[in-house]
């Protein structure tokens, strides 16, 4: 049976581009991964940030649009993006939260402590300690290295029909189900990032898509093969994947489960250095080959931002 790590990357909608840098540079100290485009939308960023090598399960994307609707959190939604802090961290950011003038509330969830927020496009965010995940040595956006994000703690999802919904995390995603309480079911996966999911017990209302939504969530496939494997089985499951889709940094394939929330499984290869050196990642604004040609009439359209460089976050870690 084929079992997936766990969340490869969420991706979701905002609307300032520079408010989304300074968000998760600045505030989150995530690393700028890849500055590219929407291949299906030139005219539009995709932003990448993750940790400093771009590990599937650190990765989180954007596409901002100034005049995007704001959208409504509900059902159909990988509802809540959680980042997975070290143990002992929480004071800490506390604090560099209350800094930036970002209110939060503590939630509890299966005996963890949560910060709840909400990024400057209303996503929602939160933070808990965890023990397992990296260690960093370096982080960007002056955070301590001994405090710095790991990557994902994981997602809550909001199902139409949660138990179709749990039906696909358990015996087509190999996810196994941990605990129930209050309302929510835990899941988890064999990663060690990125491998909780707590999905609800009853049927919520639909959301609406929109800036402070998340649009998919992607899970882990190792390789090109076992990604073939993957759409071959959701295709044999009854569900209807679609063929698979270069996106340069990996592969792509999506399907809608019964519960409204659009999956992707997507390749841990080729990486984000696939078109850049791994040092200055997220510095300069990366286009397909396809596109290059017009790389001066797409640059008309995308504001500008400024993203911290990698060497900064260097010397500022020193």
């Amino acid at each position: 049976m084929l079992q997936s790590a766990g969340i490869h990357h969420i991706t979701a909608f905002v609307q300032d581009a520079q408010k989304n840098v300074d968000f998760y540079t600045g505030v989150l100290g995530l690393r700028m991964v890849k500055k590219t485009i929407n291949f299906d939308a030139p005219e539009v960023y995709h932003l990448y940030y993750g940790d400093r090598e771009g590990t599937p399960g650190t990765i989180i994307t954007f596409f901002p649009q100034s005049q995007a609707r704001q959208g409504t959190v509900g059902g159909g939604q990988a509802a809540v993006t959680v980042y997975a802090v070290p143990v002992g961290s929480l004071d800490y950011w506390r604090e560099r939260l209350a800094s930036y003038d970002i209110s939060f509330e503590e939630t509890q969830r299966f005996g963890e402590i949560y910060l709840h927020f909400q990024d400057y496009s209303g996503l929602v965010v939160e933070l808990t300690e965890r023990e397992g995940g990296p260690q960093h040595t370096w982080a960007p956006g002056g955070v301590p290295a001994d405090k710095a994000v790991k990557g994902f703690g994981g997602s809550v999802l909001l199902s139409l029909a949660p138990n179709e919904t749990r039906k696909i995390l358990e015996g087509l995603l190999g996810f196994k189900m941990a605990a129930e309480e209050n309302g929510w079911v835990r899941y988890l996966s064999e990663g060690d990032i990125g491998n909780v999911i707590d999905i609800n017990t009853d049927p919520v209302p639909a959301g609406r898509g929109g800036a402070g939504t998340v649009h998919h969530i992607a899970w882990r496939a190792k390789d090109f093969e076992e990604h073939e494997q993957w759409r071959s089985l959701i295709e044999k499951s009854g569900y209807h994947p679609t063929p698979v889709v270069d996106r340069q940094y990996f592969n792509a394939i999506y399907f809608r489960e019964p519960g409204g929330i659009l999956f992707e499984i997507a390749t841990d290869p080729p990486g984000f250095a696939n078109d850049e050196p791994k040092e200055s990642m997220g510095e300069k604004l990366m286009l397909p080959s396809w596109y290059e040609p017009h790389r001066e009439e797409i640059m008309r359209f995308l504001p500008p931002i400024q993203v911290p460089s990698q060497q900064t976050h260097k010397e500022e870690n020193a």
